[in-house]
């Protein structure tokens, strides 16, 4: 029997959940859903903090989870979603794994590299061009994003050993 293949919406449906996880440890809440077929074959949410790891953003525990599954670094035919638009790491880790299709909530004005602040998903020199569909409930996911930072602000910040002023 066949499923019936779920909707864009659903699939951002499914990455929120994992940012709310993330926001609720503490991480910027972001979370991805990787796609093949239909099915979720690998699930990720930010989490560099708790990880002691810069890479550890949510496309990429999401591409690692979906690369073990499939027992293959080339995610050729899967499709990437996540609630914030990816930044130059996750971009080029995304072109490298030939993800077919990357669709993303909230656009980031900051660090955004699929046009917000560059465009790596649209230079004609790299070899690997993936489809991106950005504004897929970017009100939802901009919205769990400004809150977490709200309630962040409103908290006294408290430095790690490792920081400096």
């Amino acid at each position: 029997m066949m499923l019936d293949r779920m909707t864009d919406e659903e699939y951002m449906t499914a990455a929120l959940l994992l940012a709310k996880e993330a926001g609720y440890a503490g991480e910027v809440p972001v979370g991805a859903i990787v796609i093949k077929d239909g099915e979720i074959i690998g699930t990720g949410h930010n989490a560099p903090i708790g990880n002691h790891d810069p890479t550890a953003h949510a496309e990429i525990q999401a591409m690692r989870a979906a690369a073990r599954h499939l027992g293959n670094y080339r995610l050729i035919g899967c499709e990437l979603f996540v609630t914030l638009e990816p930044c130059a790491m996750c971009t080029g880790a995304i072109q490298h794994a030939r993800i077919s299709r990357l669709v993303y909530g909230a656009r980031d004005p900051k660090t955004g590299a699929c046009g917000s602040v560059v465009n790596l998903m649209g230079e004609p020199q790299l070899n690997h061009h993936t489809q991106v569909i950005g504004g897929v409930m970017a009100d939802e996911c901009g919205a769990l994003l400004s809150q977490f930072f709200i309630d962040r602000r409103k908290k006294p910040r408290i430095m790690l050993p490792d920081e400096s002023e």
